[in-house]
């Protein structure tokens, strides 16, 4: 990359410009000068003769032509954001979905939105989501591709029926009234995302999106769920799931959160072994032992049924030196409890897991019950005594090991949390988390079972909604067999690509967790299983037909039917015939929804497929309720399968899950070819947002500023840069410092595009370009560096990485723009004749630039860079995002150009390092080179042996430059000498040549001239000949 200076005398000409009135064009606002300077300056002879101070400077003012436009320098507060909203007016933000749907392309881009949770007001982690999406979005439309997005949200659930229903609770309201007031909220809360979501520039068809409460939306959910049955895949069982007595219904994993300072009263306790096993009964001393096991959960030993070993491990007994009890645990585990208990642990007799089959224990707290020693695979020795107190109602392993071994599956706990009567009278109606634990260490105490109780604070189950524990129990619930979807849903992973990539291992991780997937819930906002039970037997009534009627149904009246049609309706004649089922009244209808993320985890099916009917008898798709354009497929058939999902790092066991496997279940193909993971927003010290924290970034706030002033109003356009600058795939850290960075940021980006705005005042490119090959070599030298910037930006933006976008646009701004070729250019641009061939040249360099510099930022800054777009010179499409990506050429490509430059740049650092602090121009300098490939591509840009004026001279910005094969003998006593070499590479290494250089710096001995400002006059009071020229057809 280049490393250049900005030369002390163009800071100061940039300083006299300023200063200067902003004067019109040169030959409209010519000044007139005395006779004598014109004949003068007409004469070609020398230069000009002095003349009246005041006259001339006014006429080298008006004929500097120093940068104009109508583009603002600065924007801020109110004027900030009202020019946002005009921006988004004028150039059809609100129409861009439609038109690039309605255009003709050759290749679809499909990002598939995920739908954020109708329950509350838009906050930062939406903006983050949906800034992030809409960023991709317009970059592939400037590219040409046909977009497919449709915004959707996720509309049922327990959160949105607690908040809705408030303080009220569910007490005698009806399930219809429940939903209506659920619905309500939640159309509340979308109204209010979506008008965000519009405010921070996010392109879509907001009058056409998906919503899963939406008949059409369910209709298409209940085939998917028929088609999972028909395959075996959807089935009722009594077993374990996860359970909130605070919302009294089943939870999937997706739903909790883990709460790792969760404390627990922790207990140590004994079996005593009625019945040794078999193979150690010959052992002496071995009578009287217990086995001694560790639970975190006490008040599950009402409910034990067994007691687990690992097979291969080795056990021993142990005799407690206090007391002489005689123990049974894992004999890798005896240290450390003898260090716990305070006690020596004698060795008695040791054995292998394998020795303990057949033994039988005595419970602890039920009287007369026996139970097995059975082994088990899930037992592990990080913790605890090595052998595992097994109760299957309420354990995921647990109930594993008795469906293996035939033991009851006895449930104790009721919906509430409460020990049920099944538990005993001392139990009955107690919360298993408070009383009823104390009630069970208490008899386990009585009975001299407790040998230990502490405090232990680990890792715990959570209800998302409420934040409250949950429990393992059984119920009767309907699962998805997920069991037999892991494998192939691994294998469809292998073809999907993961960004970053370590989001895999949490993904694959997830899914080996879940052995089945509880998607039934006891609540009413939701979508009904579309189930019957007969009323004697208790047995479903669930089928092809059955599920294919109620489909039709809530297609056409929405899913509220269920509960207001009579069961005629729903089981009409003709449906029970098919299904060879009784009469009607033999039935009811079940009570049970579906889980909220077999809602979303169906919205593939939903918005990106065509029917699913196997006989479609009409061209009519479950996208009907979308307009024509938007009805198709949003996929090619061929392939139906989203580009993209982009969701926050929570849906590796939300919703990316619940589309892989409903989509695998079905198609035996993901529903997405990439997955985006990205991390979640937060304060800049670090912390989770919180309320009590006060440190919640309100998006909107951010947009429009606080009504007390403490926050200035940043626009949407901040909030955009804040995205797209964070590294999206950590934690994103947002406040005050950062979003001060943001502004700072684009207050530069502005300052350079109004920079070159202003330098193609009176520039039409389509009447003035100059042909790139006939353009001066620095400038086609910039267009070399600007198509290797689009294509760094093109595959950026192609990586989801627009860090990497800004990151490549500050250094060519900083280094390739302002301290490089700006530095160089503006003599050319201010004080060369308008119409030259040199100052045109630079003006086609520079349009092509700001015409790249604003197509690569548009994605991040929609609002900026439409506005430079109605500035800058030469369209003919309305807006921006309809005319296209950078335009970057082939021909611009010039390797050896490349060359020229920056070996010449190479010279100029060794004559930038030697004059130290120094005005470059007003040095002379002298350059040797051999005969050789560098004095080749020096010649190219110098033809003459010295010359002012000359491409390499005005690189340099030196007075003059002498090029030469060999420095002079004659050089003055006081010349700074320097030497230096550069390796030419051409030809992709095939010419490669180590080129030595000399160079010589003298003081000019030439005057400033009045106007241009360089030392290239006779004296210090006329013109240089450039300048004569100009001046002379001033009039």
């Amino acid at each position: 990359m280049l490393l250049c200076r900005v030369s002390p005398v163009y800071q100061m000409l940039a300083r006299w410009g300023r200063r200067s009135q902003q004067g019109g064009l040169l030959l409209s606002r010519a000044v007139s000068c005395t006779s004598s300077r014109l004949r003068a300056a007409s004469s070609g002879e020398g230069n000009a003769q002095p003349a009246d101070p005041a006259s001339t400077q006014a006429l080298y003012r008006d004929t500097v032509l120093l940068p104009q436009t109508e583009f603002p320098m600065k924007l801020a507060g109110q004027k900030l954001v009202e020019r946002e909203l005009q921006i988004q007016q004028e150039c059809g933000f609100a129409d861009l979905y439609s038109w690039q749907r309605e255009r003709k392309a050759k290749k679809e881009f499909c990002l598939h939105d995920g739908p954020p949770y109708a329950n509350g007001d838009p906050h930062v982690g939406h903006a983050l989501n949906k800034i992030l999406k809409d960023i991709r979005n317009r970059f592939e439309v400037l590219r040409g591709r046909q977009v497919h997005y449709i915004p959707g949200w996720d509309c049922h659930g327990l959160p949105i029926e607690l908040k809705a229903l408030g303080e009220l609770g569910t007490s005698g309201l009806s399930p219809l009234e429940i939903r209506q007031k659920a619905r309500e909220f939640a159309e509340g809360a979308i109204a209010r995302q979506k008008a965000a979501f519009q405010r921070w520039g996010v392109m879509a068809n907001w009058e056409q999106c998906y919503y899963t409460f939406d008949g059409a939306y369910e209709a298409a959910q209940l085939k998917l769920f028929q088609e999972m049955h028909n395959k075996g895949l959807v089935y009722q069982d009594y077993k374990p799931v996860f359970w909130s007595p605070s919302s009294r219904t089943a939870l999937a994993e997706a739903e909790l959160e883990y709460n790792p300072e969760h404390v627990s009263r922790a207990i140590y306790a004994t079996f005593p072994l009625a019945t040794l096993p078999p193979k150690i009964a010959s052992e002496n001393g071995l009578e009287n032992v217990s086995v001694l096991i560790w639970t975190t959960q006490p008040w599950t030993i009402p409910a034990n049924q067994a007691v687990c070993y690992m097979p291969n491990a080795q056990y021993s007994v142990v005799k407690r030196a206090d007391t002489s009890q005689l123990l049974l645990l894992a004999a890798e585990r005896t240290a450390s409890l003898a260090a716990l208990l305070g006690t020596e642990l004698q060795t008695v007799a040791t054995f292998t897991g394998l020795q303990l089959e057949g033994g039988i224990c005595k419970h602890p707290t039920i009287p007369d019950k026996q139970i097995p020693l059975l082994p088990a695979n899930h037992v592990t020795m990080g913790k605890g005594t090595g052998l595992v107190h097994t109760a299957p109602a309420h354990g995921m392993d647990d109930y594993s090991v008795a469906s293996q071994f035939d033991l009851p599956v006895e449930c104790m706990v009721d919906e509430d949390g409460k020990f049920t009567e099944l538990a005993g009278p001392e139990l009955q109606n107690l919360s298993v988390f408070t009383e009823g634990t104390q009630r069970v260490i208490s008899t386990l105490q009585e009975s001299g079972a407790l040998v230990l109780e502490e405090q232990c604070v680990h890792s715990y189950p959570y209800d998302w909604r409420t934040k409250q524990p949950v429990v393992i129990r059984p119920s009767k619930q309907w699962f998805i067999n997920t069991a037999s979807l892991k494998h192939k849903a691994k294998e469809a992973l292998q073809k999907v690509r993961v960004l970053p990539e370590s989001a895999r291992g949490s993904l694959l991780a997830m899914l080996d967790r879940r052995t089945y997937w509880c998607i039934s819930r006891q609540r009413s906002w939701g979508v009904p299983i579309p189930v019957f039970y007969h009323k004697e037997t208790g047995e479903p009534l669930i089928n092809t037909y059955t599920v294919s009627h109620i489909a039709k149904l809530f297609k056409e009246k929405g899913s509220d039917c269920w509960w207001e049609l009579p069961i005629e309706a729903l089981l009409p004649p003709e449906v029970l015939k098919k299904s060879k089922a009784g009469p009607v009244s033999d039935y009811v209808r079940g009570d049970d929804v579906l889980d909220i993320w077999f809602d979303s985890g169906a919205s593939w099916a939903a918005v990106l497929e065509e029917d699913m009917e196997e006989e479609p008898k009409e061209p009519e798709s479950r996208l009907s309720w979308l307009p024509g354009s938007l009805r198709k497929p949003l996929v090619p058939e061929s392939d139906p399968r989203a580009d993209v999902y982009v969701e926050g790092k929570d849906q590796l066991g939300g919703w990316f899950q619940s589309s892989l496997l409903t989509s695998v279940a079905v198609r035996n193909k993901a529903p997405f070819k990439s997955l985006v993971v990205h991390g979640f927003a937060i304060s800049e010290k670090g912390e989770k947002m919180s309320k009590s924290l006060g440190n919640v970034v309100d998006p909107d706030e951010v947009i429009n500023g606080t009504k007390d002033g403490s926050l200035a109003a940043y626009g949407a356009d901040v909030l955009r840069w804040w995205v797209a600058e964070s590294n999206v795939f950590s934690e994103v850290q947002i406040g005050p410092s950062v979003l001060n960075s943001a502004r700072d940021s684009i207050s530069k980006l502005r300052n350079t595009l109004r920079f070159l705005l202003g330098n193609l005042q009176g520039f039409d490119p389509r009447q003035h370009a100059v042909d790139p090959k006939e353009m001066y070599y620095i400038d086609q030298y910039m267009l070399h560096m600007l198509r290797e910037y689009s294509m760094k930006v093109t595959d950026a933006y192609s990586e989801f990485d627009a860090g990497r976008v800004i990151r490549i646009l500050q250094a060519f701004i900083t280094r390739e723009l302002s301290s490089f070729y700006f530095s160089i250019i503006k003599d050319r641009l201010y004080c060369s004749p308008e119409d030259s061939l040199g100052r045109r040249s630079c003006q086609t360099a520079l349009e092509e630039i700001l015409d790249g510099v604003t197509r690569s930022v548009a994605p991040i800054l929609p609002h900026l860079a439409e506005e430079v777009y109605l500035h800058a010179p030469g369209h003919d499409a309305d807006t921006l995002f309809k005319s296209g990506w950078i335009k970057s050429s082939s021909v611009w490509r010039r390797p050896g150009l490349e060359e020229a430059v920056e070996g010449a740049c190479a010279i100029r650092d060794s004559f930038l390092s030697s004059i130290p602090g120094k005005n470059a121009g007003q040095y002379d300098l002298t350059i040797a080179i051999e005969a050789g490939l560098l004095f080749e591509l020096m010649e190219s840009l110098q033809e003459e042996p010295s010359s002012t004026s000359s491409q390499l001279a005005e690189l340099m910005m030196a007075a003059r430059v002498n090029l030469t094969s060999e420095l002079p003998r004659d050089l003055p006593p006081g010349a700074l000498l320097s030497q230096g070499t550069f390796l030419i590479n051409l030809e992709g290494g095939v010419i490669r040549e180590e080129s030595p250089y000399s160079i010589a710096v003298t003081p000019t001995s030439a005057a400033r001239c009045p106007r241009c400002r360089r030392y290239t006059s006779e004296s210090t009071d006329c013109l240089c000949p450039r300048c004569q020229n100009v001046v002379s057809h001033a009039g």
